[in-house]
């Protein structure tokens, strides 16, 4: 979280808010949400983010209340900036082994790039046009975006940025998201990023359904991510006509389209609902965690999942590894060799991780795929079996975090090769494991 907030907000996870611009008291209706004339002359819109007929529950929708409606605009044509962005995973070949990279390059000074055109597709799964999948991409870019506004059809973004403070303005308000925060702009809600220099970052896509909790379970009441640690942006409008015309990017079906228009969209004076962007700090995860033996299995460490049509199994979670206490005892307490069902995809935000301290860093990331086997390294095993078993903290100035998906990942050209950042000494890590069995052991 930054030391002086910018920008106001609306805390509460999935709440049903209502806010108005101060400068426009009066601004929301009352008492119905489209009445025959708006306060201030503005225009009813909804925003659904389900379908109608959701159960209450799940029923997600924001009315706005703005100057123009937002089908004020030129057609939209086909848009060429972004040519790493895209959804063809049958580009190359598939490749079974761990994969790691070496932090993405983030574009030089002389080289200008915005958050739209340097977004990078690492790889994915699934068909926006089905309704089901997940893609992961990077940005990588050094300037904002100027007249100019992104809103993506197919799914919900979840930002995780790793270097440079994101400002986005969106037509529900401001947000100002830094590193060690995340934050979520779902379906269908444009905005546009303000950076300060040089920024990189992660995105997860997902195209099924929105994120919420998880379930806690015998966990109870209190745990992991709390609802209230999440800030909704409160309503804030610009009346500002753009004669030169005013981008309006959006990603349909995979791709990218522009249309333009003569004002800003951003003149939302007021909102109600439960479909908004939002963010959390990272910091205020609550952790859970083995206080007597065993190593905990990675879920307990969930903020958000969206999960699948098969109970249990999520189309994606976005879980962290924040810094805590390892406690155990008669234990190993390092991640455990795992061959999985799920497809895991890493990266750091900040520190070094603990079950790999050498070669994984900051801006980096790595995938384990379907079944393929992973684990600590030659260096961490060792450490581990060896070491005294005193409380110690474990992870402290560090943040790694885990995109992980029942879906099977496919990278793309670019993250394989164009990008030159993968690490194809990767495997290396684990060849010095020496064999250790002894068949003449005897228990003390």
């Amino acid at each position: 979280m930054t030391s002086k907030e910018e920008f106001k907000y609306l805390s509460g996870f999935g709440s049903e808010f209502a806010t108005e611009d101060p400068r426009c008291p009066g601004a929301l209706p009352v008492g119905q949400n489209n009445p025959q004339k708006c306060p201030y002359g503005l225009y009813a819109e909804q925003l659904s983010g389900t379908a109608f007929t959701a159960p209450r529950h799940e029923n997600k929708r924001s009315w706005l209340y703005r100057i123009r409606p937002s089908v004020i605009h030129k057609p939209f044509v086909p848009l060429n900036v972004a040519q790493y962005f895209k959804h063809n995973w049958n580009e190359n070949e598939p490749n079974p082994n761990q994969m790691r990279w070496k932090p993405y390059d983030i574009p030089s000074s002389d080289n200008v790039v915005d958050f739209v055109q340097g977004l990078h597709t690492v790889c994915g799964a699934g068909d926006p046009k089905a309704r089901n999948g997940i893609a992961i991409h990077v940005y990588l870019c050094n300037t904002s975006m100027v007249n100019l506004c992104f809103y993506n059809s197919d799914g919900n973004f979840l930002f995780v940025p790793q270097q440079g403070r994101l400002k986005i303005t969106t037509e529900f308000g401001k947000l100002t998201v830094d590193p060690n925060e995340i934050c979520v702009i779902q379906q269908g809600i444009r905005f546009s990023i303000e950076v300060e220099g040089p920024t990189r970052g992660y995105i997860l896509e997902v195209f099924d359904a929105h994120f919420q909790l998880p379930y806690l379970g015998p966990i109870g009441a209190n745990g992991l991510a709390n609802p209230r640690d999440f800030l909704t942006p409160v309503a804030w409008f610009e009346d500002r006509d753009v004669p030169e015309g005013f981008r309006v990017v959006t990603k349909f079906q995979g791709k990218l389209f522009e249309a333009k228009q003569l004002h800003s969209p951003f003149d939302v004076v007021a909102w109600h609902g439960n479909y908004a962007p939002y963010k959390y700090n990272l910091e205020y995860f609550m952790v859970i965690n083995a206080t007597q033996f065993d190593h905990a299995d990675p879920s307990i460490f969930t903020v958000l999942t969206c999960p699948s049509n098969k109970p249990g199994v999520a189309i994606a979670d976005f879980v962290i590894f924040p810094p805590r206490w390892a406690v155990q005892d008669h234990t190993f307490r390092p991640p455990y060799y795992h061959r999985n069902c799920m497809s895991e995809f890493m990266g750091l935000i900040k520190g070094n991780y603990e079950a790999k301290e050498d070669g994984f860093a900051p801006g980096g990331a790595s995938l384990h795929s379907i079944m393929t086997p992973h684990g600590p390294d030659y260096k961490c095993f060792e450490g581990a079996s060896n070491g005294e078993l005193k409380p110690v903290r474990v992870a402290d100035g560090t943040q790694a975090f885990m995109f992980e998906t029942s879906l099977s990942l496919a990278v793309t050209k670019w993250g394989e090769e164009t990008c030159q950042k993968l690490d194809h000494t990767y495997y290396e890590c684990w060849q010095p494991l020496k064999k250790h069995f002894d068949p003449n052991w005897k228990p003390e």
